[in-house]
């Protein structure tokens, strides 16, 4: 749900019009559109690059998992394992779009712990890949940009942690 849609909703349950910080939130939310549509366009075309740039980040940290035995040891389970990283990366954008990070939070963060516990995913080996993400992503965002970017990337973090 968008920003927007989240407030409509939340004055409707209370049977209230928005407050005056509401309608600054939706303010600031109609002026930072279209840098957030490009900020989410630029994560979107350079998804490679930054997957790569995160993947080769989590190695040097965790090499453990690439090595016999880890889990993401060969093509295959590693290839998983870079397919998560896309998806966290879609995920963010998803949230730069709705300017809110409940769509981050109703697709890809309830339940994600539990998940990766059963599957025996070292869950800090996420919590750091997440990390690398963001690393890798500001290497393509501008410093402006990464502020609006950031605390999407904080926000799995702190769901996994």
């Amino acid at each position: 749900m968008s920003l927007v849609s989240q407030i409509i909703v939340n004055a409707d349950n209370e049977l209230r019009y928005p407050t005056i910080g509401e309608l600054q939130s939706i303010q600031t939310y109609l002026q930072t559109g279209e840098k957030r549509i490009q900020i989410s366009c630029l994560l979107r075309d350079k998804e490679q690059e930054i997957i790569q740039k995160a993947s080769k980040a989590i190695f040097q940290i965790h090499p453990e998992y690439i090595a016999p035995g880890g889990n993401a040891e060969g093509a295959r389970k590693r290839s998983l394992c870079l397919r998560d990283y896309g998806w966290y990366l879609r995920l963010i954008t998803y949230g730069i779009l709705a300017g809110d990070k409940e769509s981050i939070e109703k697709i890809g963060v309830i339940g994600v712990r539990e998940m990766y516990n059963s599957l025996g995913v070292p869950i800090l080996g996420m919590i750091d890949g997440i990390e690398c993400l963001k690393k890798a992503s500001l290497d393509v965002l501008l410093e402006d940009d990464f502020v609006i970017v950031a605390p999407y990337f904080d926000f799995i973090v702190q769901g996994m942690s």
